[in-house]
């Protein structure tokens, strides 16, 4: 694997993401806020794909900016042999732009459940003419199938979570297609080694088994998954994870939200 970048000591830990990042996110809300004139509805991130703009919305503010960093990114894009990228809670698609981006990807599947997230996820994939690669899927993954109602915000996408559907401070919710792993197994392809990115708000350790129970599991290579202490556990995560043969866990971030970068 070309990419070895370790992860970062405490200090620059804390300095990366305790306060540049931290900063960072100030700075975009209050830039994304203020009355400037914007002519055009598509922008080009900082990563380097275009976007349909939506600037009310928090997490779009983000993926414009780059405020998500470049662990994944940059490991995306340094990753020397061929591959398939599997996006499950793409939002509007910004990993598996990148991931087409590198032309050892064969293919990305991205699965975004929440039906305005998902159109933006369509146009965005149009905009940077990556139909031939990426293959949007309108639906969430876990162990089974089935529809259940899923909590959104409109002001800040990437919060749309499973977890908390019922919770009344957060009266908008919408039903949503689950889509369980043996019908996600169909849609992957049968050869490539895979890169999984989980961001799911919540839903973590359940995908993470549906996951292991995959016929493709043995040829997953890498995990990129997000951890909010609040309501996932990492240690049942990481040990599901080293069961089924990944050995090295890095971690990006500090406090109760951080990035695992977990590999084989």
């Amino acid at each position: 694997m070309p990419y070895n970048q370790p992860a970062p000591s405490r200090f620059a830990a804390f300095f990366d993401y305790g306060v540049k990042k931290t900063l960072h996110k100030w700075f975009v809300r209050g830039l994304s806020a203020l009355p400037l004139p914007r002519p055009d509805d598509v922008v080009m991130s900082r990563y380097g794909v275009r976007m349909r703009a939506n600037w009310r919305d928090r997490t779009f503010q983000y993926c414009r900016y780059a405020t998500y960093g470049r662990v994944l990114s940059d490991y995306l894009a340094a990753h020397d042999m061929p591959f398939a990228f599997v996006d499950i809670g793409a939002n509007q698609g910004l990993y598996s732009l990148l991931a087409a981006q590198n032309p050892h990807c064969a293919a990305a599947i991205a699965f975004e459940p929440v039906a305005a997230t998902f159109a933006l996820l369509r146009d965005n994939i149009a905009l940077n003419t990556a139909e031939a690669k990426i293959r949007p899927i309108h639906a969430a993954v876990s162990l089974h199938s089935g529809i259940a109602a899923i909590s959104t915000n409109a002001t800040h996408s990437g919060t749309a979570s499973l977890r908390d559907s019922n919770n009344t401070a957060r009266p908008e919710a919408e039903d949503i297609r689950i889509l369980g792993i043996s019908g996600v197994d169909t849609l992957l392809p049968d050869v490539l080694p895979l890169i999984v990115k989980i961001d799911v708000e919540g839903h973590e350790e359940t995908v993470v088994e549906a996951l292991a129970a995959s016929t493709h599991r043995d040829r997953i290579s890498a995990i990129f998954y997000e951890i909010d202490s609040r309501w996932t556990d990492a240690a049942v995560i990481e040990a599901r994870l080293r069961s089924t043969g990944f050995t090295r866990f890095d971690r990006f971030g500090i406090g109760r939200h951080y990035d695992v970068l977990a590999r084989r």
